[in-house]
């Protein structure tokens, strides 16, 4: 009698109203409680953002004041220097012609991140995106600030290795950003935690 009322239960019971029970038992007589998803990690995003997007304004605005319209300083002898450039292509100097389509493009970056952060459970992610994030507003900034006109301003670049462009520390995070977002893919990992194993 009381196996057939455990298993239709009675009229005090939540199985007999239809409502599902809140926490079930193992074995030994302990609640089990469903395996939480975890908090998102919008936090995250956004404090890496704001950190590289602060550290490439700051370095920025010093290399404008004190190395624009001066000679090139060298860090590690022909390997490395530091040299003020105005880039008006993307990342590396590519595509001068294009401000206005590439100030565009980071725009639109910055709003698919807002849009994904909301289902964003990933470690790993979060700070991809952050670095992603931090690098497209810090350039866009440019665009919109710099001369010679709002959405079509010139990147500050100052980063110049021997035989390669210059760049700047936004470029750094986007590249840092989209390599550490093509490792993820390839383990298998999204955004919201999900792990696809083939």
């Amino acid at each position: 009698m009381a196996e057939a009322e455990r298993i239709i239960g009675t009229p005090d019971t939540p199985e007999a109203g239809g409502a599902e029970p809140e926490e079930s038992s193992d074995a030994a007589g302990r609640a089990e409680q469903p395996a939480p998803k975890g908090k998102r990690k919008i936090a995250v995003l956004f404090t890496v953002a704001v950190m590289a997007y602060l550290l490439d304004l700051s370095t920025k605005m010093l290399v404008v004041a004190k190395l624009e319209h001066h000679e090139p300083i060298e860090i590690i002898g022909d390997l490395l220097r530091f040299e003020a450039v105005r880039n008006a292509g993307a990342a590396f100097g590519i595509g001068e012609a294009f401000t206005v389509i590439f100030t565009i493009i980071a725009a639109s970056v910055i709003v698919v991140i807002a849009r994904l952060a909301r289902k964003l459970y990933s470690l790993p992610w979060a700070i991809a995106l952050g670095l992603l994030l931090g690098g497209a507003l810090g350039n866009l900034t440019d665009r919109i600030f710099r001369s010679p006109g709002v959405f079509e301003g010139a990147v500050v670049d100052f980063i110049a290795p021997a035989n390669f462009a210059v760049f700047n520390l936004a470029d750094s995070a986007i590249v840092c950003g989209g390599i550490l977002i093509v490792i993820l893919s390839f383990r298998g990992l999204d955004p919201d935690g999900t792990v696809h194993k083939d």
